[in-house]
């Protein structure tokens, strides 16, 4: 059996619902008990533990096919001798937690984040963290050769209300970050919005904010729905920043919140209605974790912008690491660092993934928000809002992503070409500024007036595509820096430049 396609970064992900557009479904419960299997030999060589000695939990999210997918993991991992806890319905950093206070050797937990309501996939911790994209290929490797055998005596499953316990962590955090006069009504006067998009965050406000005091009448889509009636449960989204953006302005609340489907992303809202994503919640958590860190480095994703560069560095007195796209390359890369004796306490993606140094390096929209929470009220004693925290932040005048779509089959070769021969011509050209310290793709900088501004080209991980973002200063510089690019790629083959074409309206 060929499972290696359903590897998508560090996560199994694949069609779990048969839909008319696509009829087959590639999660069936037997490719879920093979992949399974084999995370139980992987997490037993990497232990040193026997089947029987193992501790692993179990977790889902909203998403339709969860319960499905769940009772064919259980069934063969603890089939296996391994015994299970059942933690149902969970976020994906409760689940990792799940290793620190629950001493589970491992856990698995089923999801496929914001994608649609027909897909699902696997994610797996241990101990150490989530897995590398080189562990899930042993895993995948070892599912392909077929399931282990059963043991001779099955493993204890026990069911867990484990999001509770969870939820009790971080009311402690903020009791304690906030120190409050009423000390266990530490949000008393506050009015926050959470936005669950009818993933798992909805006990975010019910069992984290209310029972601290905090008012959450206008909190929206807190019951879980795998079909996600409302809108897509992704802090990227326009249409779902739209609906806290409402949410928060017309019920004059302190602070919007909204997560993705598992709760490992978030972005915000203040109470002028301000998004506070991409750049600007990696502005704000900045902030958070350099106040005990001066000087310390953040790690960021490759597409974050030059105003983002200037406040950490001439602002707050940090040190910007602009790296890879991809939430566990940025961890990874702030893990090695750390390593190396250097002061990283925050690495962070502008899709809102965001880890923390102090909070095992682990990608958690819910602690990223509790910080945030602990901060807007402590700045409540000052009378200052949130906002204040980034108001030096330099936002760009336009930012535009475009995707050109590779058409031939070695597109890896056909795109780092690009990227090499771009280099070239930028090094050679008194108008454009290389970036010295870019760890992806190609970075040019314009300085003149009618551009001023930036592109990033970079090749996607395991897709033949070439994602392209740039930002400007100027009025109409984006088009301008685009009608730049354009003369360099135009007459490249095996690459689509029609969504080039069509923003500056060349074609």
């Amino acid at each position: 059996m060929k499972l290696m396609h359903l590897k998508s970064g560090t996560d199994v992900r694949g069609v779990a619902v048969a839909t008319e557009k696509y009829p087959e479904i590639q999660l069936t419960d037997e490719v879920v008990k093979f992949i399974s299997t084999a995370f139980i030999k992987f997490l037993s060589d990497k232990t040193g533990k026997q089947y029987n000695d193992l501790t692993v939990s179990v977790g889902h999210d909203s998403r339709i096919s969860a319960d499905r997918i769940r009772e064919a993991v259980i069934s063969v991992v603890s089939g296996m001798g391994v015994n299970v806890l059942n933690c149902s319905y969970c976020s994906t950093p409760a689940m990792f937690m799940t290793t620190v206070t629950r001493n589970c050797d491992g856990a698995i937990q089923i999801t496929a984040s914001h994608h649609p309501f027909d897909r699902n996939g696997l994610k797996f911790f241990t101990r150490d963290g989530g897995l590398s994209g080189e562990e899930l290929k042993e895993i995948l490797g070892f599912a392909e050769t077929g399931p282990c055998e059963a043991a001779d005596k099955s493993g204890a499953i026990t069911e867990i209300d484990y999001i509770r316990e969870y939820a009790e962590l971080l009311r402690n955090m903020i009791k304690q970050g906030v120190n409050a006069d009423v000390y266990e009504k530490p949000l008393n006067g506050f009015k926050i919005a959470v936005d669950a998009g009818n993933g798992v965050g909805g006990f975010y406000a019910t069992q984290v904010l209310e029972p601290l005091g905090a008012d959450v009448s206008a909190s929206q889509f807190l019951e879980p729905d795998g079909m996600f009636p409302n809108h897509i449960p992704n802090p990227e989204n326009k249409v779902a920043m739209e609906f806290i953006r409402k949410a928060t302005v017309e019920n004059n609340c302190d602070l919007g919140v909204i997560f993705d489907t598992d709760v490992d992303r978030a972005s915000c809202v203040d109470e002028k209605g301000e998004e506070i994503n991409r750049n600007a919640i990696v502005a704000l958590a900045s902030v958070i974790a350099l106040e005990n860190n001066p000087g310390g480095s953040i790690v960021t994703d490759s597409v974050t912008s030059d105003g983002l560069r200037e406040f950490i560095e001439d602002i707050l007195g940090g040190k910007h690491i602009r790296f890879k796209r991809g939430y566990k390359n940025v961890i990874d890369e702030a893990i090695r660092r750390t390593e190396l004796g250097e002061n990283t306490p925050l690495a962070i993606e502008t899709s809102g993934h965001a880890a923390f140094k102090e909070n095992y390096y682990l990608d958690d929209g819910a602690y990223l928000v509790t910080k945030i929470i602990i901060k807007a009220a402590v700045l409540r004693r000052k009378n200052k809002k949130i906002g204040d925290c980034i108001s030096a932040l330099k936002k760009p005048l336009e930012e535009k992503e475009l995707r050109f779509n590779i058409t031939e089959e070695n597109f890896r070769e056909i795109g780092e070409k690009l990227i090499e021969d771009i280099k070239t011509i930028a090094e050679n050209d008194d108008e454009m500024i290389l970036a010295p310290d870019n760890y992806e793709g190609v970075r040019v900088s314009f300085k003149d007036e009618k551009r001023n501004g930036w592109f990033l080209l970079r090749l996607s991980v395991h897709d033949p595509v070439m994602p392209f973002n740039t930002e400007s200063n100027s009025e109409n510089g984006c088009i301008e820096i685009c009608k730049t690019f354009y003369e360099i790629v135009k007459n490249v083959k095996g690459i689509g430049f029609t969504t080039l074409e069509d923003f500056t309206k060349l074609s």
